[in-house]
């Protein structure tokens, strides 16, 4: 354990399991301030608050309700997203893609404006706009996919969504920087349903033997 991010204020959304609770329990062991938003709470380390990404209202009322217990926010990790199914171009329904964007890409343009929004608070502590936006894409979207269509291009959207969020900020000069990172295979529950149908081990060898994907992953903290 390291005091790296002692008295930063984090928010990690879906932070209840997979890589947000990995990332959750990392942050902390470097003492942030660490709040889970997720719409199922857990146990570990973090505040958790009800919350759900495609609700403006939700972050309007998680973002108020962080700078008035924390009174800052530093780092927002938009982790928070589903899977969808394995629906293609020609099997994917209209509602399901709605689905999948409201909390894929609806859920991190809404985590970017609200933590832009928070990070640009001052204080007695912090004295000046600055902060950290990760937003958790996929490699689907750097190699694209034939299937699942909804999923693929939503962590799409995420990508291209950091890059203009980041070049905004360094335009506006707030201090804060926005970056995607982009996971091959890692076992979480966001494949549940894709190991219900085609089984586990079929299902990870679909997965981790796609190249550039390396040997399938699994969500820890390290450091």
């Amino acid at each position: 354990m390291t005091d790296e991010f002692s008295g930063l204020v984090a928010i990690v959304t879906g932070g209840a399991s997979g890589i947000g609770a990995a990332s959750a329990e990392l942050l902390a062991s470097n003492g942030a301030i660490v709040i889970v938003a997720d719409t199922q709470e857990r146990s570990g380390p973090g505040r958790y608050v009800q919350h759900d990404v495609a609700s403006e209202e939700s972050w309007k009322t998680l973002l108020a309700d962080v700078l008035a217990r924390e009174g800052r926010l530093d780092i927002m990790v938009n982790n928070a997203g589903v899977a969808g199914g394995p629906g293609d171009i020609e099997t994917t329904t209209v509602e399901n893609w709605q689905k999948v964007h409201a909390i894929n890409a609806d859920g991190v343009f809404l985590g970017c404006k609200y933590a832009i929004e928070g990070m640009k608070q001052t204080g007695p502590d912090k004295t000046r706009s600055k902060g950290s936006i990760v937003n958790v894409s996929s490699v689907a979207a750097l190699i694209g996919s034939a299937g699942p269509t909804a999923y693929t291009a939503s962590k799409g959207a995420v990508r291209l969504l950091s890059k203009s969020v980041a070049l905004y900020c360094a335009e506006k000069k707030y201090g804060i920087r926005c970056n995607s990172v982009h996971p091959g295979g890692v076992d979480t529950a966001i494949f549940n349903r894709l190991w219900q149908m085609v089984g586990p081990e079929h299902g990870k060898a679909m997965i981790g033997g796609r190249p550039p994907h390396r040997p399938y992953g699994r969500a820890q903290r390290t450091g």
